[in-house]
């Protein structure tokens, strides 16, 4: 671990993983630890991974500004990681909702992205809307599994208006494109590092725009890879299609059975796209 201090003082800290040129990676959650992502299936092989540790999670800091836990507050953390590495311009790779703070940087610092891998990017940045039947289409690809049926009508009860705290627990296989009894157990697992308070001020009001966003986005000349999986429900390739349309250089890759977290389900896979596009 290795710790630097943000513009407003907050100390965070990261980790390397690997060796070669280095790879910023934002974690999701929102806010959880970077651990999660470990060594993102043996990309690691590639290139060094720099895990960072948002502010308030994990190794960093709590600050002292409940209200820079907005993610587009955030990216002025990852600008201070950029110069703390000594990095004319950066690779980025964003998970999730860490894929919404790399998009605001790519936004806000064209001209200090090399490379922007997005995998499994939350649409919110851009106003991108799924659908429920979106998400149907991709859930009922799972009709086979055992826990399908339970799981599926949780999946009704949201989209009918009246979900309780349960229906959302319950549709979590649905994130996964494997759920077994080592998946679960990693899922609970990880629970215990998120920064609640910090995830609820993630998106708080008075974000940016998604349309300024978009706009933005179309003065990024660096290539971007967005890789989802063919069973993740929270961003259906459909839909990641039009989000990696966006960009003047972007691509789409789907992974076949992969779930929220590819790298997990087929790490050879996941590993393959992402070094080739990196190299």
């Amino acid at each position: 671990m290795t710790t630097f201090d943000t513009a407003d003082g907050t100390r965070l800290a990261y980790h390397r993983v690997g060796a070669g040129d280095p790879l910023i990676c934002l974690p999701g959650g929102p806010m959880l630890a970077s651990a999660y992502l470990g060594d993102l299936g043996g990309l690691s092989a590639h290139r060094s991974l720099i895990r960072l540790d948002l502010r308030g999670t994990g190794e960093s800091a709590v600050p002292a500004d409940p209200a820079t836990y907005r993610y587009d507050r955030l990216v002025d953390d990852v600008e201070a990681l950029s110069v703390h590495l000594g990095r004319d311009r950066i690779d980025l790779l964003g998970h999730s909702a860490g894929g919404s703070l790399a998009v605001l940087y790519a936004a806000r610092h064209p001209d200090r992205v090399a490379r922007l891998a997005l995998v499994n990017p939350s649409p919110r940045p851009v106003g991108l809307e799924i659908a429920d039947l979106d998400r149907r289409e991709v859930a009922e690809l799972r009709r086979g599994e055992p826990w399908f049926p339970e799981a599926f009508a949780a999946f009704e009860r949201i989209w009918s208006g009246a979900p309780t705290a349960e229906d959302w627990a319950a549709i979590t296989p649905f994130t996964h494109g494997r759920w077994d009894a080592a998946r679960q157990a990693r899922v609970a697992r990880e629970e215990s590092d998120r920064n609640p308070d910090a995830a609820a001020g993630y998106y708080a009001a008075g974000g940016p725009d998604p349309d300024a966003t978009r706009s933005a986005l179309t003065r990024l000349e660096a290539p971007v890879l967005l890789l989802t999986g063919e069973y993740d429900v929270a961003l259906p390739p459909k839909r990641a299609a039009e989000y990696a349309g966006l960009f003047p250089q972007g691509r789409l890759a789907v992974q076949p059975g992969g779930g929220h977290y590819p790298w997990l389900d087929d790490p050879e896979s996941f590993v393959r796209t992402l070094a080739a596009f990196l190299r």
